[in-house]
């Protein structure tokens, strides 16, 4: 496997990761407001089930930002003054929309206003289709690979490359067949030996 199939798989399993806790956070925060979780019998919005999905999921998206930001792309700069809150704020609130509208669909074409269909409506349906457009959206919009700062391990200096191959200190690279070693070549990183 190349690097950069390792880094799509690591960088997939890590959002997956910040979008279970997030998605955790506002399943609680969800199912409490509509249905109660078993806390109440009168629950605050059980008629207004959108608005809820919205408040829970801006809560959702405050711990998403957090653990995208410093761990799921940790690995990735921005071009963005903002650091990408702006757009990380406009992708969510345009890719909740997925959700929300299977939510809808199911409380008022369906006629189903259970916890279960609301559940699997918003929460399994929606919030899958959302995750993946997030996912998508986040690598190219936000964390694109031009701003890719590769990881480097303890006593090594990284150098993106030309098919994003990272080499460690002191290992020359093959260009057209033949091997550089640094001495004298415009592109080397200076601080390579």
């Amino acid at each position: 496997m190349g690097p950069r199939a390792r880094r799509l798989i690591d960088e997939t399993l890590r959002f997956l990761a910040v979008g279970g806790a997030a998605t955790l956070v506002a399943f609680v925060i969800f199912n409490f407001l509509v249905h109660g979780f078993y806390a109440t019998d009168k629950p605050w919005m059980n008629s207004h089930p959108t608005l809820a999905y919205v408040l829970a999921n801006t809560v959702g998206m405050a711990i998403s930002y957090r653990g995208t930001r410093s761990w799921a792309f940790k690995n990735r700069e921005t071009a963005h003054a903002d650091g990408g809150r702006s757009a990380y704020v406009l992708i969510n609130v345009a890719t909740m929309a997925l959700p929300i509208g299977c939510l809808w669909i199911s409380r008022n074409l369906l006629d189903h206003d259970s916890a279960f269909a609301d559940n699997v409506a918003a929460n399994v349906v929606g919030l899958g289709l959302g995750m993946m457009a997030r996912f998508y959206l986040f690598r190219q919009v936000i964390f694109s690979q031009k701003n890719y700062a590769p990881a480097t391990l303890a006593g090594t200096s990284a150098m993106p490359l030309p098919g994003n191959c990272v080499l460690p200190r002191g290992h020359g690279r093959h260009l057209d067949g033949m091997i550089d070693d640094g001495s004298g070549h415009p592109e080397v990183d200076p601080r390579l030996p």
